[in-house]
């Protein structure tokens, strides 16, 4: 059986990889409002502080699900 779940196996730096290079910082930043988006932002800071922050690592998956289903239709 295969999960409905567009997140199902894939690691949040997957989902953070792929949004930074779809959007880049300053929109992520602008999308969620969080200082490691919007202040020397790195992947190994950001992956860090979403670890640990569960409302932070829930808005982030979000944008990622808008984002794969805005791929799909184009």
């Amino acid at each position: 059986m295969t999960s409905k779940d567009p997140l199902h196996g894939v690691t949040l730096e997957v989902i953070l990889t792929r949004l930074v290079a779809h959007y880049g910082w300053t929109e992520m930043g602008r999308r969620i409002e969080i200082r490691c988006f919007n202040f020397d932002p790195s992947i190994k800071s950001s992956l860090q502080f979403l670890r640990r922050t569960p409302w932070a690592r829930a808005k982030v998956e979000e944008l990622f699900r808008l984002y794969l289903a805005q791929v799909k239709t184009d």
